[in-house]
């Protein structure tokens, strides 16, 4: 069996249940913020920490730079990276190039669509989707690109990188046929572990996890962290494959303004207790609220 390249695979490989957080570099040059609560909350409490890539298409610090940063501070990265902004050769480039700083672990993401951000005259590239970057990355590490010399044969790197490579998928989706067909294709491309979009129904949940059986790659079950009710419903008629409960959102509506975070720790904390038997995983996206995520992992009883 091949030695697993991160402290993240080796912890899935061995079986046991992990946790990862998120942070999302900020708009400007100031990481300092950002990288002392990955230091602070998340580096004893998760296995490693997700860096977003222009989340929403929103200009901001790259996640390569913020990865590096981490793993500086021995803390492990998860290097988003989306085929939106960059054509095939950058693509490649810069994955050699994370490979070179220290990253090991990437995620492989389509990503926004510039329509939704702060630059929406931008031009999207799409050169490749999720699919066939992980595909790309799997032949970097054969030792090769996408390209070809000029005999036609495919270009030979000069040592090649190794990663442990992630993709993403939608559980709760309106039409979930078509996210298990495309996360075997990406499994099929070389993904070694899931990370899921937010999930707050655990019975859809496990529904979609019973369909999936067949795919051995880890599953780690997303959840945003609440802030408000407005944002629960926000996300149920604005961010396609959400459904945030009634429930749910009464229990953040009837909380006191002071105790809104204390109430999202616990729904999330009851969300991951009722779903960890049926994923090996759960991936906090706490939007700034990284202070929470050690009270998060206790509530959850890990």
């Amino acid at each position: 069996m091949t030695e697993p390249v991160s402290n993240l695979q080796s912890q899935l490989d061995s079986g046991k249940f992990v946790v990862t957080g998120e942070i999302g570099p900020p708009k400007g040059v100031n990481v300092d913020k950002c990288l002392h609560e990955a230091e602070a909350y998340l580096k004893n409490s998760v296995a490693a920490v997700n860096v977003t890539d222009i989340q929403t298409a929103v200009m901001r610090t790259g996640s390569m730079a913020v990865s590096h940063l981490l793993v500086s501070k021995g803390i492990e990265p998860v290097y988003q990276m989306v085929t939106r902004d960059r054509n095939r050769l950058a693509l490649q480039s810069d994955l050699l190039s994370a490979y070179v700083l220290g990253v090991r672990n990437v995620l492989a993401l389509t990503g926004d669509h510039v329509a939704m951000g702060d630059h929406p005259a931008a031009k999207p590239v799409y050169d490749l989707d999720s699919v066939s970057l992980l595909a790309a990355i799997t032949n970097l590490e054969a030792g090769r690109d996408m390209g070809l010399d000029t005999k036609g044969n495919p270009n030979q790197l000069d040592g090649a990188p190794r990663f442990f490579k992630g993709a993403c998928v939608t559980p709760c989706a309106e039409e979930v046929e078509p996210q298990i067909i495309k996360l075997e294709k990406k499994i099929e491309a070389g993904a070694q572990f899931i990370q899921t979009q937010a999930v707050y129904d655990p019975a859809a949940f496990e529904k979609f996890m019973n369909r999936i059986s067949h795919l051995k790659a880890p599953v780690l079950v997303g959840i945003v962290m609440l802030k408000t009710a407005g944002m629960a419903k926000y996300m149920n008629s604005s961010v396609p494959g959400v459904n945030v409960p009634d429930a749910i959102i009464k229990r953040m509506a009837d909380a006191a303004k002071e105790d809104r975070q204390k109430v999202s720790i616990e729904i999330c904390g009851e969300l991951v207790a009722k779903m960890k038997h049926c994923c090996q995983g759960a991936h906090l996206m706490t939007l700034g609220w990284d202070h929470c995520v050690p009270e998060i992992v206790k509530a959850a009883g890990l």
